[in-house]
């Protein structure tokens, strides 16, 4: 659809469609091989897709509804995130559904919290965590409310609960469909990854064994180098394309930010590619680049059967200096 929709205004210099310009555009295209068969997964990988579109879709939904309750807390009682930072704090909610706001924490009291708790044998709340609460309730410069505001975080509280559940349940299903997956499990034993990331992985590029060079699944990505445009005497930067999908790229992002973190190895490559004496690339040059790196690892991995090899990833690098700091 795409290469139909560019090229169509070749014949007539039009947008124009129609039932038989369409044909003609189509059979032009088919004869001169300006096309792409699209990849339909299969199997597991179509299982992966299937529950990584959910769960992408449940995060998003998560953050949401996180700034919608904050800023109800923000309207409402601004004090109560000095009490609990996170709006799904267990004993938090439960005084919620019954005392949302300033006024109906203090009317409920520090005894009738600690009660509340104790019927179900909170752990880690007891009268001190409830007289926190209270004495936040009375210096509380958030805006009054009344059934409507409690009906309103009521509900929303419900729907976060609702998706917190769904997230755990599509967790534990993606972590079981990676399991399934042929050597995926020396992946996970690289340092800074884990199952999500695994599993966005195959789930965007589905079946290792299409690809013949990891230069492909980079392309696929959007992280492959494009000429920069030139006229004249203009000559532009070297970028990544950004073109193709969007979500294994950002997924690649995460984890190139992650193995910079706790991986010694992508650390260490961090700093030399944003150090170096000659080129030196920004930070988000650097992570785009150690993501095209994290590419041919899994490709490599995956491929020959191999296991994650710190010194090699290092060793494989021939520029001055990078041995020595690796040793």
């Amino acid at each position: 659809p795409q290469h139909v929709k560019h090229s169509k205004e070749m014949d007539d210099n039009t947008q124009r469609k129609d039932d038989h310009k369409d044909p003609r555009v189509i059979a032009k295209l088919v004869t001169e091989g300006r096309y792409i068969i699209p990849y339909v997964p299969e199997g597991i990988y179509a299982e992966l897709r299937t529950a990584y579109g959910r769960y992408c879709e449940l995060t998003e939904t998560k953050v949401r509804l996180e700034n919608r309750i904050t800023r109800w807390f923000d309207i409402h009682f601004p004090e109560y995130r000095e009490v609990y930072k996170n709006p799904g704090a267990k004993t938090g909610m439960m005084v919620l559904r019954i005392a949302p706001l300033p006024a109906d924490v203090l009317k409920l009291g520090a005894e009738g919290i600690n009660q509340l708790w104790r019927g179900v044998k909170a752990r880690g709340a007891g009268m001190k965590r409830a007289e926190t609460l209270v004495a936040a309730a009375k210096r509380s410069t958030g805006r009054a409310g009344g059934d409507a505001e409690r009906l309103d975080l009521w509900q929303m509280l419900e729907e976060y609960e609702l998706v917190m559940r769904h997230l755990e349940q599509i967790q534990v299903m993606l972590e079981k469909l990676v399991a399934q997956i042929d050597g995926a499990e020396r992946l996970l034993r690289i340092k800074g990854v884990g199952f999500i990331t695994v599993a966005g992985f195959f789930a965007e590029v589905g079946d290792l064994s299409r690809f013949t060079d990891p230069k492909q699944i980079q392309k696929l990505a959007g992280l492959s180098v494009v000429t920069p445009d030139s006229s004249g005497k203009h000559n532009g930067q070297s970028e990544i394309s950004r073109r193709g999908r969007k979500r294994l790229r950002m997924i690649l992002f995460r984890a190139a930010m992650s193995m910079v973190k706790s991986n010694r190895e992508m650390k260490m490559l961090h700093e030399y590619y944003t150090m170096r004496e000659q080129n030196p690339l920004k930070k988000m040059q650097s992570l785009m680049a150690i993501a095209g790196k994290i590419i041919r690892v899994f490709y490599g991995i995956m491929k020959n059967g191999t296991e994650y090899d710190p010194v090699r990833l290092m060793t494989d690098i021939r520029r001055p200096g990078m041995d020595k700091n690796a040793a």
